[in-house]
């Protein structure tokens, strides 16, 4: 058994999220790898894609995202279930902070801009 203090979680930034990884390899999570994500008002992401199926859940405010090529905007309870490499953009259509919590597979692989990468919160 692992307990991780979202209070004492590492914090990782990109793009103006604040990403804080809560299950993942590193922290005892043997399949799965989940994040909690700050999104200030304005954040905005790169179009990219996942190798593994993710899953976003908004708790506060509102998210928009663009999930290969469909705009959906979301509202705190709300789960957005991305597929395997379908791009994506995240974005805050909020006056306030949003955030939510991410779900994926350990392991996971990130694209942006054409370049592969282990985001070092889901390792």
């Amino acid at each position: 058994m692992t307990v991780q203090h979202l209070a004492e979680a590492r914090a990782f930034r990109l793009h103006g999220f604040t990403f804080r990884p809560l299950a993942t390899p590193s922290l005892g999570a043997a399949e799965l790898a989940l994040w909690h994500v700050d999104a200030p008002p304005g954040a905005e992401s790169p179009p990219h894609s996942m190798d593994r199926e993710e899953v976003f859940v908004v708790q506060r405010g509102r998210l928009g995202a663009t999930v290969a090529g469909v705009d959906v905007e979301l509202e705190p309870g709300d789960a957005l279930t991305v597929p395997a490499g379908a791009t994506l953009v995240l974005r805050n259509t909020s006056d306030g902070p949003a955030e939510a919590l991410a779900c994926t597979s350990a392991g996971m692989q990130a694209t942006v801009h054409g370049k592969v990468m282990a985001p070092p919160w889901a390792a």
